[in-house]
């Protein structure tokens, strides 16, 4: 008889392909009494650490557009983000954790302008939800540039990027969104105009004469972005049937917050810090849209500043 390790290779070759053990007459009846002792769950896609084919999820959309995988170009591309956002384990267990913090703060967001959930895995997509500048100057979790930023609201100067603020960025992401959805009538492309601009999706469209995502030939990263929200989408939805194993005490949490209203010029955000109990780093963890170690605030604007509450942290002050 085989061992357990062929055994296991056998239950998660046959769940891949969608069939039952009985289907499979290769597999002897005394592997089959193995493979059940197991407790292999058969929807799970991916079993062990042999790497498998994976198939495409049946009826899949993106913010309830269907996605046509009937088409061969548009499977192969589904195809390819899906196994390597699955295949790339780490990368993979971070975005989980990280969601389970964030996702509860966007999510909320989204819903009060009237975002489709899945929005919230573009920015994922985006920048793995964390706090990254790209190449291009784009910065933060929904990657913004600064021209847009002001555009839609953030203010971004030498003390403050609000690009940062993981509240005020996606209430302008979701104002661009609006607007592009608007324009194409479709969160497809809205989706994919977040990538490429308006513009370039619209250039595109007349370019080609037509209309839909999936029947124009856009640049590469254009091209993968929707497929790459998808796979996330996929995936992140139901992490433990493509391999991601964890339990609730794994992921990261949202920390209890307060509120502290400064209307004022603060000199020393080191000493500020530490009228709280907290230090420096903390109080930049908690409110990275503040650049410096300083706040000019010549005009009193009033902002508020997270503090998070008694006992969270420990430190040697």
């Amino acid at each position: 008889m085989k061992n357990i390790k062929n055994i296991l290779t056998i239950a998660g070759a046959v769940a891949v392909a969608g069939i039952g053990i009985q289907g499979v007459s290769s597999v002897s009846k005394e592997e089959k009494v193995q493979v059940e002792k197991t407790n292999i769950d058969p929807d799970k896609v991916v079993q062990d650490y042999n790497i498998y084919a994976l198939p495409i999820p049946e009826n899949l959309n993106f913010a309830g557009e269907r996605v046509p995988t009937e088409n061969p170009d548009i499977k192969e591309r589904m195809d390819r983000e899906l196994l390597v956002n699955t295949y790339w384990q780490s990368n993979g267990l971070l975005l989980i954790k990280r969601a389970h913090k964030y996702f509860p703060i966007i999510e909320p967001i989204l819903k009060k302008y009237g975002i489709p959930e899945d929005f919230k895995y573009l920015a994922v997509a985006e920048s793995g939800l964390t706090q990254v500048v790209s190449p291009a100057g784009a910065t933060g979790f929904w990657q913004i540039m600064k021209s847009t930023a002001k555009e839609y609201g953030l203010e971004v100067n030498d003390n403050v990027d609000e690009r940062y603020h993981i509240e005020k960025s996606t209430i302008a992401a979701c104002k661009y969104l609006l607007e592009s959805k608007k324009k194409f009538d479709s969160w497809t492309l809205a989706a994919a105009a977040y990538n490429a601009g308006n513009y370039g999706i619209t250039r595109q469209q007349d370019r080609q004469d037509v209309h839909e995502y999936y029947d124009l030939l856009l640049n590469a990263e254009t091209g993968r972005y929707v497929f790459r929200i998808l796979a996330l989408k996929t995936i992140l939805d139901n992490p433990e049937n493509y391999g991601f194993n964890f339990t609730e005490d794994n992921l990261y949490k949202t920390l209890s917050v307060k509120e502290v209203k400064v209307d004022t010029a603060v000199t020393d955000f080191a000493k500020f810090a530490k009228e709280f109990g907290i230090n420096y780093k903390i109080l930049k963890i908690h409110n990275p849209w503040l650049r410096e170690a300083h706040l000019n605030n010549k005009s009193r604007k009033a902002y508020r500043i997270e503090i998070p509450e008694k006992g969270t942290y420990t430190y040697n002050p």
